[in-house]
């Protein structure tokens, strides 16, 4: 028997399914930047790309998501020591990814029907 999802659902799993190449490329920008490799543009466009991640997030109901892309963006773009950057950006995104996997589950599990009468 085929699952069903509702329409909702499709637009956030096929949304979903484009996150992982940003994560992979998050993950080598805060890597590039723990051996100081990275340089400003490469961190703006990390920004950019968190501010995309929250914005679509929010747009398609993914309140966690777009919380943990909101936080992330705002770490990358503060002032500070990098180290203390890299740390917090490194922890963030173990965040975002829980945050992933949770959104995939619920838009991967059908929901459940109200029977009729309870309408």
């Amino acid at each position: 028997m085929a699952i069903k999802l509702s329409s909702k659902q499709h637009q956030q799993l096929s949304y979903l399914e484009t996150l992982p190449p940003k994560f992979q490329r998050a993950t080598g920008v805060i890597e590039q930047m723990s051996t100081a490799k990275a340089d400003d543009t490469a961190v703006r466009g990390l920004c950019r790309m968190l501010d995309e991640v929250k914005a679509n997030a929010q747009s398609l109901g993914l309140p966690g998501l777009a919380d943990a892309a909101g936080i992330m963006g705002t770490m990358a773009r503060r002032g500070g020591g990098v180290q203390m950057k890299v740390r917090g950006l490194r922890e963030l995104l173990g965040t975002l990814r829980a945050n992933y996997e949770g959104a995939l589950k619920m838009a991967t599990t059908p929901e459940r029907e109200t029977p009729a009468e309870e309408i």
